[in-house]
């Protein structure tokens, strides 16, 4: 999930025909997109900053020589390289400013000239482990909340396969099989008047929260950055609340970075106190849970059933016992996988490559000490 094919980047600059080209402010698909994400902006404008001058060199990462070309439109003092590979990367990160694409330790170190690294995906644990990036200051953002919606979906797809059964009907399809009674009543949900924790309240739990309550269920959540939250969250508390949360929900979701706070957090003691026969679904870092002790739980039935698109590790090797772990289904990391997944992300990175050439304040810049 790194390098864009041939077709999204010809929808990305088919895309961008359109757009006339500009030597400052925003674009008004760049604009929209920003507001209909609830973007942040940096705290601080990047001309503001000790060091900033506009770039002599930019470095794309996983993109064509077209796409180069729409990105130099606005930065057009500079030179704008797209490397094939990583390799090329490496050698060509020497002079650069900038960097737009991967957090890779060999370019990252390779480009002493470095002040800001663009990640075209939201996950930045690779990131931020690399020490480079805080010794030297280097200024990171993300994709925040782009995939959100997909995300939110993919959940809800977990979901349902789980309160539908199809952890055992598919099989039974497989074997040509009309397994009227593989599954229990007890374990055919209507979600509706159930009750979700959504662990980790940011971009993409906010768009699970809100598919939960339009259909009838209670949300509750955890957030890091305090308890307020939108209408159709019901109590937002702090990450300690998490395991009492946990206890009262039928459905847990988590969407949480992996920091040295969530690695291990959902271990045995937040299984042995959610409530009997919850449903746990993971889209965010597989790190998060105690892999172990969450097949125990599935085993002894302390969990319901689970729903994981991350594991630890990953790729989840063939005689892993959480592929034989009971009413589970796991996807392998495509939660953000979407047709056309690349046209937003590269209108984002183009908007903020006008930025930082304007020095102005970068959007969804990442707080480097906290991992996110």
């Amino acid at each position: 999930m790194g390098t864009p094919t041939r077709a999204a980047a010809a929808a990305f600059l088919a895309f961008l025909a359109s757009i006339p080209a500009f030597a400052s402010g925003p674009d008004a698909d760049a604009a929209a997109l920003v507001r209909e994400l609830g973007l942040r902006e940096s705290g601080v404008a990047m001309r503001d900053r000790p060091g900033w001058a506009p770039p002599k060199k930019v470095l794309l990462m996983g993109a064509d020589e077209a796409v180069a070309a729409r990105m130099r439109e606005v930065a057009p003092g500079a030179a704008v390289v797209a490397a094939p590979d990583r390799a090329a990367a490496v050698k060509e990160a020497a002079d650069a400013d900038v960097v737009i694409g991967e957090c890779v330790p060999e370019v990252i170190r390779a480009g002493a000239r470095l002040r800001w690294v663009q990640r075209m995906y939201a996950g930045v644990e690779r990131c931020v482990a690399i020490p480079e990036i805080a010794e030297r200051g280097i200024v990171l953002t993300n994709m925040q909340k782009v995939a959100g919606s997909v995300m939110a979906e993919h959940v809800l797809a977990l979901m349902f396969g789980l309160t539908r059964g199809l952890a055992d009907y598919l099989p039974a399809q497989q074997e040509g099989e009309w397994a009227d009674e593989a599954v229990p009543e007890s374990r055919m949900w209507e979600v509706k008047g159930r009750t979700m924790l959504v662990a980790g309240l940011g971009g993409i739990g906010t768009e699970v929260a809100k598919r939960a309550h339009a259909l009838g269920m209670t949300v509750i959540a955890t957030r890091n950055s305090g308890t307020e939250g939108p209408d159709y969250v019901a109590e937002v508390g702090l990450p300690d609340k998490l395991l009492p949360f946990a206890a009262r929900a039928d459905v847990i979701v988590s969407t949480l970075p992996l920091t040295p706070e969530t690695k291990g957090l959902m271990n045995k003691a937040f299984f042995d106190a959610v409530k009997r026969g919850a449903l746990f679904i993971n889209v965010g870092r597989g790190a998060t849970v105690v892999t172990d002790e969450l097949v125990a739980a599935l085993k002894d039935g302390r969990l319901g059933g689970a729903g994981l698109d991350v594991t630890d590790p990953e790729p989840l090797p063939p005689d892993h016992p959480l592929w034989r772990a009971p009413n589970a289904i796991i996807t392998p990391h495509v939660s953000a996988s979407l047709e056309g997944n690349e046209v937003p992300r590269w209108i984002l990175a183009r908007e903020n490559l006008r930025r930082y050439v304007e020095g102005e304040k970068l959007l969804s810049e990442v707080d480097v000490g906290k991992g996110y």
